[in-house]
């Protein structure tokens, strides 16, 4: 089908897009012995979109990075550190964002006011503000548009992840050739509602603030807000996308097939870092995903799937390879959406093959050792058809283990 070839995966992540370049430090900001700050800069000007954490409590980097995107017109740069998080740190955490800020524009030579900032570790602690500057200075200077430089500015602003996160892909527009490309940081404190981690997308695209906004807005819906790993979101969750129009394409100022191609290109960018962030979880072993299918809504699909991959027994069921649905009955239950239990089908799936577990609300009389089979993925999928109508949605989460435990019992330490 020609659909599936409108968007190509590329080896790239944020340096991938035309005029982007990137870079690392080891500035000791909180970790020694690697590098904990990242920049990311675009040779010319950019519009930016950005989606933040609900949360009530928000980071000063969330408070700086709102005021750039919503009253601003223009960006250029993006300085993130990982260590500490500079979340509850008043005026002072703020004064030292505009300090980062006005530091990286005066040997860029841009406005302070086109400088993003973010920030990710723990929260309560004042960032040293000489480090992070040191940490800017020298990070300048090598700046390069290099796959290696974006995969090096992924990992530095890893924390508890494992792996480091990036993605990108090419789509043609216009005639043009557009990319998009993306780098992210999650592993813990990972819960749906904008956004839960810290992303940083780049595209060489030409489109509109307005259409740059809309298409981000519409998809974190259906990529990171369905993102959990333990039920905790963020003070300092962002994503930030910018575009600078290198592709030269016509530029997307409306709804249109230019428009529809882009936003297929970032829903691939933002779902393969969502997932990512899922399968990377604090501890875990596998990629839990849970679909629900049939629903009479996208709201209904959407509350049942969160329901059941924020479960905690649920979690520790998969964990441990248990075909243990009534866990999963139980969780679309008190979710809050309606839906029949009786007419309920559910499949267990992975590489090693699916398996009907339950028919009409009763076990199928399956085999549990073809179950455990299934369940011993490092990828599991639980899927729920609730025969209601046509609508769906799919959430990300991972098994919990007592490594999770272990990992935030002594995380200050």
């Amino acid at each position: 089908m020609a659909e599936v070839k409108e968007v190509k995966e590329i080896t790239g992540g944020v340096t991938a897009a035309k005029g982007f370049r990137a870079a690392a430090a080891a500035a000791e900001i909180k970790y020694k012995g690697r590098t904990d700050m990242a920049m990311i800069y675009s040779e010319t000007p950019c519009v930016a979109a950005g989606t933040f954490t609900t949360n009530v409590v928000k980071a000063a980097p969330v408070k700086w990075d709102q005021n750039v995107v919503y009253h601003h017109p223009a960006a250029q740069a993006v300085i993130c550190n990982s260590g500490i998080a500079n979340a509850c740190t008043g005026e002072e955490g703020y004064g030292y964002c505009r300090q980062t800020a006005e530091a990286a524009a005066e040997i860029l030579g841009i406005p302070t006011e086109s400088v993003l900032v973010a920030s990710t570790g723990v929260i309560g602690m004042q960032i040293p503000i000489d480090r992070i500057v040191n940490g800017v200075k020298m990070m300048v200077p090598v700046l390069a548009d290099t796959l290696e430089a974006g995969t090096e500015a992924a990992k530095a602003i890893m924390t508890t992840d494992t792996v480091k996160k990036e993605v990108a892909v090419q789509v043609e527009i216009g005639g043009k050739t557009v990319t998009v490309g993306g780098m992210c940081k999650g592993s813990g404190m990972i819960h749906p509602n904008m956004c839960t981690m810290l992303g940083f997308v780049t595209t060489d695209a030409a489109i509109s603030k307005e259409m740059l906004q809309l298409a981000l807005s519409e998809d974190v819906k259906d990529t990171y807000n369905m993102v959990s790993v333990d039920g905790d979101t963020s003070t300092n969750d962002t994503v930030l996308l910018l575009a600078n129009g290198k592709a030269e394409n016509p530029e997307i100022t409306e709804k249109n097939q230019d428009f529809e191609l882009f936003c297929k290109a970032l829903s691939y960018v933002n779902t393969t870092l969502a997932k990512s962030i899922a399968g990377d979880g604090e501890g875990a072993t596998a990629l839990f995903e849970v679909k629900i299918v049939g629903a009479k809504s996208k709201e209904q699909a959407v509350t049942l799937a969160k329901s059941v991959v924020t479960s905690s027994l649920t979690k520790a069921a998969i964990y441990g390879h248990d075909a243990n649905w009534g866990r999963i009955l139980c969780a679309m239950g008190y979710s809050g959406a309606q839906f029949d239990p009786e007419k309920v089908d559910l499949y267990f799936e992975s590489k090693a093959g699916k398996l009907k577990i339950i028919e009409n609300g009763v076990s199928t009389g399956y085999s549990e050792e073809e179950a455990t089979k299934i369940l011993s993925q490092e990828a599991v999928t639980a899927i729920a058809d609730i025969k209601m109508g046509t609508a769906q949605a799919t959430a990300w989460g991972c098994d919990l283990t007592y490594d999770y435990i272990k990992i935030n019992a002594d995380y200050r330490s």
